[in-house]
């Protein structure tokens, strides 16, 4: 059977990170982790559909499988299959999503289904008692009847909601039926599978096992969480340099080149990327530090993700996610639990969500400096390509390309006229464990 991940869709909802199925995290990204288990579950003839952006990180990573670029990122899902399913012939096909992370019997159990006498097809669905901003099967005598995709709350037509794990077994069918949908729909796969199931019998298979799916950036603290449960022993790699004074404590994670310096804490599950500086006096726990970052001088870092190439210097990142070639400058704080102690809020297209965290701090995108003595509310999203100069107190999101100052104590935001500095050219400041310095 083919399978089909579709890795080339774009979600505005995952703002301000991007590629979220290729994010660094605890050592691997949800790509690789979805790609493991559908091989743990038989499924090896795969084909993986990406875009202009990331073609290159998956032709990289993934040299071994089948790999091809949608062009119309407009179309979504059903622009994804209609240039994937030529390459499929006649044979089933599994549709996967980059964004749904299952376990692999999940797999195995629509797989099974799936050949059963007089079925054409089978979708994986988890029932839910809370609502869920997806697409709900509703279903009939047994077989599927429509789906509903991001009904009103209250306006769910059942409690299965759609996990983008898709069997067809008749895949031609599939394509036609794409064919005919409009291009202006973002839901004509949706409405595809609609037109499919009034003529072919599919069923939902519920899934019990654990899922997370990926469609707001906190999600990823989630999956953290559950990646470090997987981290039970301590695995320290021989080049790794460890101070004395130093306290590694439980199951930790530490790569190539690391450094810990004198009087630093790293409490497991931690998983730290290579080339990786723990400086003097910080405290790391429960958090995914990737490569060749700093974490300067009397630094906590707490629950949080850090992608390659971010640098911190007295201060506390808590329950966080921070993309790529990120200065965070001395002082610096991010606030993660309301006074109230209540749900943290966050803004996405315009619509102000709930979360689902009590605790989450701020989300940072890639190649953003921010100055000493920052305050960041809880829930905060700094755009990609900003500045933040020292002193602000940010209680809002801040934009793409953004440099924000503070003048006479109001908040004041404008195009960013300048650039951080690629990793490259930081690396004469990195600090050598000889010194024994934190940053």
């Amino acid at each position: 059977m083919k399978v089909v991940v579709l890795v080339g869709g774009r979600s505005k909802r995952f703002w301000p990170l991007s590629e979220k199925a290729l994010f660094p995290i605890a050592g691997s990204t949800a790509l690789d982790i979805q790609m493991e288990r559908l091989k743990s579950a038989g499924c090896r003839d795969v084909i993986l559909v990406g875009n202009t952006e990331n073609m290159k990180q998956l032709k990289k990573r993934f040299s071994s499988a089948k790999i091809v670029e949608q062009k119309k990122l407009d179309d979504g899902m059903k622009g994804a299959l209609e240039v994937a399913l030529p390459h499929c012939g006649k044979n089933p096909v599994m549709i996967v999503s980059s964004n749904d992370i299952i376990d692999a019997d999940g797999y195995r159990d629509l797989l099974k289904n799936s050949t059963k006498k007089g079925i054409d097809g089978a979708i994986l669905a988890r029932r839910v008692k809370n609502y869920f901003p997806g697409g709900y099967l509703n279903t009939k005598a047994g077989r599927i009847v429509s789906i509903v995709e991001k009904p009103k709350r209250g306006k769910e037509p059942g409690d299965l909601v759609n996990i983008v794990a898709h069997v067809h077994n008749h895949p031609e069918e599939l394509l036609s039926a794409l064919k005919s949908e409009s291009n202006s729909h973002d839901d004509a796969y949706e409405k595809a599978l609609t037109t499919l199931f009034k003529e072919k019998k599919y069923v939902a298979v519920a899934y019990k096992g654990e899922w997370q799916p990926i469609k707001y950036p906190w999600h990823l603290l989630s999956l953290l969480e559950i990646l470090l449960r997987d981290v039970t022993r301590p695995q320290i790699h021989k080049t790794a340099q460890i101070h004395k004074t130093a306290v590694i404590e439980g199951p930790v994670i530490l790569g190539e080149g690391v450094k810990v310096f004198p009087h630093a804490t790293v409490r497991g599950p931690c998983v730290i990327g290579p080339r990786t500086v723990i400086a003097n006096n910080t405290l790391v726990r429960n958090a995914s530090i990737g490569a060749d970052c700093v974490i300067g001088f009397g630094t906590e870092v707490k629950a949080s993700i850090l992608a390659d190439h971010v640098w911190t210097h007295m201060g506390y990142v808590g329950d966080s996610i921070i993309g790529r070639n990120v200065g965070i400058g001395g002082g610096t704080l991010t606030g993660n639990f309301r006074l109230d102690e209540g749900e943290v809020q966050s803004v996405v297209k315009g619509e102000r969500i709930g979360t689902g965290r009590v605790k989450l701090g701020a989300i940072i995108g890639e190649d953003c400096r921010i100055g000493v003595h920052t305050t960041l509310n809880p829930g905060v999203k700094i755009g990609a390509n900003s500045f933040i100069s020292s002193g602000c107190f940010l209680t809002e999101d801040i934009p793409d390309g953004s440099f924000v100052s503070l003048k006479k104590g109001e908040i004041s935001i404008r195009e960013n006229r300048t650039h951080a500095l690629a990793p490259e050219a930081r690396k004469q400041f990195i600090p050598s464990p000889k010194t024994s310095r934190g940053s």
